[in-house]
């Protein structure tokens, strides 16, 4: 039996009451259903409890990698080089890990506050299917298409 999947979330979700009224569609999309919306919000939820396990063990792995790096003062130029790379990949690691947990916490607090689905440019609907593809999503197609071309 996997505890893993019987356990609740380790954080509660936000008001759903009223939640899928506030949300905007695009022309020609159906209105979100509170079902849609906790779909999300579980998701969102989920993926925050991991972003945070993986974050801990990230960091931990770093500074293990930081604290024996003084080791070995007789190591070669090639082991020194080996290391620095290894410290530099776990700092990426643990970098994006904290980026995403960031825009996944953001996500969330967008549906507790009513502005989830919304563009943060131009204040029109982002559309369902991207925000059910990428809950994350901030821009519209066309403000993301504008900034990447930038």
């Amino acid at each position: 039996m996997n505890d893993s999947l019987d356990a609740p979330a380790a954080r509660p979700l936000p008001d759903l009451t009223d939640a899928a009224t506030r949300f905007p569609v695009r022309a020609g999309e159906d209105p979100w259903t509170e079902q849609e919306v906790r779909e999300i919000a579980t998701e969102l939820v989920s993926e925050i409890d991991r972003l945070t396990s993986e974050l801990a063990a990230a960091d931990e792995e770093l500074s293990e990698l930081l604290r024996n790096s003084g080791d070995g003062a007789g190591d070669d130029q090639a082991d020194s080089g080996s290391s620095a790379l290894e410290r530099e990949h776990e700092l990426t690691l643990v970098n994006n890990t904290r980026d995403m947990l960031e825009q996944t916490t953001r996500a969330l607090a967008r549906i507790d506050a009513g502005t989830f689905g919304r563009c943060d440019s131009c204040g029109e609907a982002i559309g369902k299917a991207r925000v059910q593809a990428f809950p994350r999503a901030t821009l519209c197609v066309s403000c993301k298409q504008r900034e990447e071309r930038r």
